[in-house]
């Protein structure tokens, strides 16, 4: 399915605030309820609208540490590769994992209280992975930008 520019603005405007109502979409669209409805309806169906969810403030929750972890493996065996990626959707504090190329096979978003709730996820339970090759982490200081907002073009 091609997305027409009405497509577009509804997808914008739902990344902006996911509790517009179809009659608030509606109106900033100039239209009226019953297509903006199966546009969603259709959007969701296809795919492009994946679910709706409420965006935390992480600090607000008591979750002050965000890390970046850099991680290799000993051996990239898919058996192993399989079994790391397994293990790492146990662990809360892991928000996101990506596996990537280059120097580091994965990289990992950690978001804890604080260094002693760090240091307590990487001695117990990321050190507790089989495999488990070199860790190294980045601690963030200034969070610049974060947004959950992808560009509709």
């Amino acid at each position: 399915m091609k997305l027409d520019i009405t497509d577009k603005q509804i997808l914008r405007l739902l990344q902006y605030n996911g509790k517009y109502t179809i009659k608030e979409l509606a109106t900033k669209l100039n239209l009226t309820s019953t297509p903006i409805f199966e546009r969603i309806k259709r959007l969701e169906n296809d795919g492009y609208i994946e679910s709706y969810n409420a965006i935390l403030n992480r600090k607000k929750i008591g979750l002050s540490l965000l890390t970046f972890c850099n991680i290799s493996l000993k051996s990239h065996e898919a058996t192993y590769i399989s079994k790391f990626e397994k293990d790492i959707l146990q662990f809360d504090e892991v928000i996101e994992c990506y596996h990537t190329a280059g120097v580091y096979d994965y990289l990992l978003k950690v978001m804890v209280k604080d260094m002693d709730d760090y240091q307590h996820f990487l001695a117990k339970k990321l050190a507790s992975i089989d495999n488990l090759g070199q860790v190294q982490s980045a601690f963030v200081m200034t969070e610049v930008k974060s947004t959950t907002n992808l560009p509709v073009n």
